[in-house]
C-alpha cells in the first residue's frame, strides 16, 4: 500500500471514531453537581430553542472546532485530577460516534456525564449504560414542545428519551428553563404532571438568563436578576 493510500486510510478510521468538539471547558464545578468535570461541548442540534445560550454549537460546524485528538491529549494530562467529563453541546447525540468518544474518554478513568435534550432516543438508548450522570432538558408539555424547539415531533422524541432515562437507573437532574413568554403558567403545571406521571422525581425549573442569548426580544422582554441557573 503506498503511503498516500495509507494516510487515507488513517483519516478514515480517524473519522469513524471522531466527534465534532465546538468548546471545552479545561475545569467546570456547575456542569455536574458536586463533580469537579471537565466539559466538552459537541458541535451541533437538531433543535433551536429561542432561549439556547449557546447558539453559536447549533449549526453542524462551527467556526472554532477543536480536533478530537486535541481533546484527548488534554484529558490524558487531567487523569486523577478531575472526576469526571461531561459532554454537553450543542446536541451531544447528533453524533454518530458518540459511544465511541465516550468508551475512549471512560477507559481513562474518568466518570461521564451528559447534557441531553433527548431528541435521538435510539442513541441515547445505546449509551447510558455507560454513563453516571445525566443532566436532561425537559423543554415543555409535549403538545408545546414544536414551538419551543422550532422542529416537528421534538416532543414524542424527547418523552421517549425521557422514559429511557428513568428506566435506566443512571442517575439524573430534571431541569426546565422558563421564560415566560415561551411557556405560561398552565403548561408548567401539564408539563410537571407529565413529568410526575412518567416517574421523574425532583423536576427543577430555572429561570432563562440572557448571557449568549441571540434571540435579542427575550433578552430585552425581562428584567433579569443576576445569578440565575444556567441552562443549555
Amino acid at each position: 500500500m503506498s503511503s498516500a493510500n495509507v494516510a487515507i486510510s488513517a483519516k478514515r478510521v480517524r473519522s469513524l471514531t471522531e466527534i465534532r468538539v465546538g468548546g471545552l471547558a479545561r475545569l467546570s464545578s456547575c456542569d455536574w453537581p458536586g463533580q469537579l468535570v471537565a466539559t466538552i461541548f459537541c458541535q451541533g442540534c437538531p433543535w433551536a430553542c429561542r432561549y439556547c445560550h449557546n447558539p453559536h454549537l447549533i449549526p453542524a460546524n462551527g467556526d472554532t472546532q477543536i480536533d478530537w485528538q486535541t481533546v484527548l491529549t488534554f484529558l490524558k494530562g487531567r487523569c486523577g485530577l478531575l472526576d469526571g467529563v461531561v459532554f454537553s453541546g450543542g446536541e451531544p447525540t447528533l453524533q454518530p460516534h458518540l459511544e465511541s468518544a465516550i468508551k475512549q474518554v471512560k477507559a481513562m478513568g474518568f466518570r461521564i456525564g451528559l447534557h441531553t435534550g433527548g431528541p435521538y432516543p435510539g442513541r441515547l438508548a445505546q449509551i447510558l449504560p455507560l454513563v453516571d450522570w445525566v443532566g436532561f432538558d425537559i423543554k415543555a408539555p409535549k403538545k408545546a414542545y414544536d414551538r419551543i424547539t422550532g422542529a416537528r415531533h421534538s416532543g414524542n422524541k424527547a418523552m421517549r428519551s425521557l422514559r429511557l432515562l428513568l428506566d435506566s437507573g443512571v442517575a439524573y437532574d430534571l431541569r426546565t428553563t422558563v421564560h415566560p413568554d415561551l411557556l405560561s403558567k398552565e403548561e408548567l403545571l401539564e408539563l410537571a404532571a407529565e413529568v410526575s406521571d412518567a416517574g421523574g422525581k425532583d423536576h427543577r425549573i430555572q429561570k432563562f438568563r440572557p448571557d449568549g442569548c441571540a434571540d435579542i426580544d427575550l433578552v430585552n422582554s425581562l428584567n433579569l436578576v443576576s445569578g440565575d441557573s444556567g441552562q443549555r
